[in-house]
This record gives structure tokens, sequence and C-alpha cells, in this order.
């Protein structure tokens, strides 16, 4: 448990959480949204300071990021809860699990277990440790990504301070719901930033991800212009979010017409197992509406078939495309 950075303390011990834009109030022995941002006594702390829920060493291209530091390993970690609640989240194992341990909690009416049971989740790595893996491995980046990094503020903060000393660059991997005060602080310490746009419609953020569309779109104008290096992912579900690509498209060109957009496959996960699989036709039509007013439109790992992978490339490259010409970069994204 850490003392946390980002709050406002309130009358009668009550504290507004000022990391992230869902803003709770927070009464004392309770958490926020997140699950891991608890009061105490009129206090907020981080339950999940130095606690890894998941750790891994990959390619940036996974993150995904195609257009920073290309070709290298980033050491990518994540800690339990979220402040979103996606109903089709891939790592929901983690993201969503202090939700559930706090409303077991709440049914049983001992609020006061809150702190033992959050705190017991993942492993110790302070960021010491972090960073010292990194020099050792010569691993030139680090992620906070798997769940919303901006709950885990106070951990990411002084791991990317760490780094940055060292010499390693720091990313996020956000569903953009970060405070404008968490991204001030965070300026000149963070270097890159991949943020979902998961839908252009309230209703899909309200319905499937308990959030709203426009802060999401606040926090990626404030990014770029902060200077942060920012690509956008939206993973395209049958029926959901589909038809949004063409507004999804001209927002990001609004922006910045080079900035990389990144359309990714849905697989059936969490509490979406009825919804089928992306095919490949909606990712050429995303790939398709982006190149027509965009600089920048990415294909990324989780293609849906290899039709999607060869369309693409064969418009980049026209006469010049070739199966022996596609190179590892992209070969190795199916």
């Amino acid at each position: 448990m850490h003392k946390a950075l980002l709050y406002e303390a309130l009358p009668d011990d009550k504290v507004r959480c000022t990391a992230c834009k869902q803003a709770c109030i927070i009464g004392p022995g309770h958490t926020g949204i997140c699950g891991v941002r608890m009061n105490k006594d009129g206090s907020l702390y981080l339950l999940v300071y130095g606690k890894a829920s998941a750790v891994n060493i990959d390619p940036v291209e996974k993150k995904p990021l195609f257009h920073f530091l290309p070709g290298t390993e980033i050491f990518s970690l994540g800690t339990a809860g979220c402040n979103f609640a996606c109903s089709f989240c891939q790592n929901w194992d983690i993201s969503q699990v202090s939700k559930e341990i706090k409303k077991k909690i709440l049914q049983k009416k001992r609020p006061e277990l809150m702190e033992v049971e959050i705190t017991a989740l993942g492993y110790e790595l302070p960021p010491e440790k972090i960073v010292e893996l990194c020099v050792a491995k010569g691993i030139p980046s680090i992620a906070y990504t798997y769940n919303e990094p901006v709950i885990f503020f106070e951990y990411l903060y002084d791991t990317a301070k760490l780094a940055k000393k060292h010499g390693i660059k720091n990313v996020m991997v956000s569903n953009g719901y970060e405070s404008d005060i968490a991204l001030d602080h965070l300026k000149g310490y963070i270097d890159a930033m991949n943020i979902d746009l998961k839908a252009y419609t309230d209703d899909f953020y309200r319905k499937l991800c308990h959030g709203k569309l426009e802060p999401v779109l606040d926090t990626i104008r404030h990014a770029k212009k902060l200077g942060i290096w920012v690509e956008i992912t939206t993973l395209v579900i049958p029926g959901q979010n589909d038809r949004d690509l063409q507004q999804i498209a001209a927002f990001i060109a609004s922006v910045d017409p080079e900035m990389p957009w990144h359309i990714t496959a849905f697989h059936p996960d969490y509490a979406m197992t009825d919804t089928p699989m992306t095919p490949h036709t909606l990712l050429i039509e995303g790939y398709d509406l982006g190149k027509k007013g965009r600089a920048e439109t990415c294909l990324p790992w989780e293609c849906s078939g290899r039709g999607a992978l060869k369309h693409v490339l064969s418009t980049m490259l026209g006469d010049a495309y070739s199966e022996e010409r596609v190179s590892h970069r992209y070969s190795k994204m199916c």
C-alpha cells in the first residue's frame, strides 16, 4: 500500500480521486470504481503499488506500436483492477478481479477485508527491480499495459521517472480515461501511448465499457498536445462498432492525419462469448476507409485470416508486392 499522489480531500473524510476521468468520490474504507485506490482515514492509497499481476517481454509491435522503436523488445507489466468494465475485455482475469473481490466483500458486509484482499493480488515487483531487469537485459522501453495504467498511477510514475534516469523510454497502453492532471504529471516521462478508441458513440461506451466517449477524445487530443507519440487502436466488434469506422477515421485525421490507426479483430471473450469473430472483410473495410483520408493506417497482429493482410500489403506495395517480399515485421503478425 502506498500513499496516493492524485486526490483531493473532501468533508467527512471523503476524497475525490483525480487520477482518471471517473473522478470517484470515495468514502472511508472504500475504493473507487477501479477497486485498487482506497480511502483510509481520509487519505487515498494505492493498494497495488509494486504488485504486478502480469509481466512479459514482448515485441514493441504487440502493444501495438509500429512507429516507436520498431523491431525492439519492451518490458510489459500491469496490475489488478481497471476503471472500465468492458464486456469484451481480453484481460478480464486481472482487470476485473478487484471489482469481483470488492463485490463479495461488500455482500458479506466486511469492508475491513478490502485492504488485505486487494494488496494480496500480484507479486512484488518494485520500480527499482523493473528498471534493473531492463538495464540487465538491454530492453529499451517499458509498457504499462494489460489493465488501465492510470489506476496504478503512483507505481507507474515512480517507475517511469527511474527508467528515464537510465535512458529507458516509457509507454502507456490505455483506454484514454486519464485525467488531464495525470497526463500533465507524466509529461516528459511518457514517450508513447497506444490509446483505445473503442467506438464512436456514447451508447457503446456506456453499455459495454461503463464510460463515455468524449473524455477519450479529449485524452487523445491532450496527449498529442503534450508531445507524446500516439497510436490508436480500435477492436472491431461485429454488430457493435463496425459502423463507426468512418467516424473514427475522420476524428483521428482531425487530430493528426499521420497518426497510426490499428484495426484489430475481436474474438469471443469474457461476457461476449456469443458474439462472432471479426471477419477479415471488416478489417479491410476499415483499412480502406482510413486510407481514403489519412496517411497512416495499420493492420495489426490479430488479423482475422491472411486475406486482410494480403490486401493491406498489396495496397501499400502495389506492383512490388509478392509473398517473398513481405518483411519479417508483417509476416510474423499472422
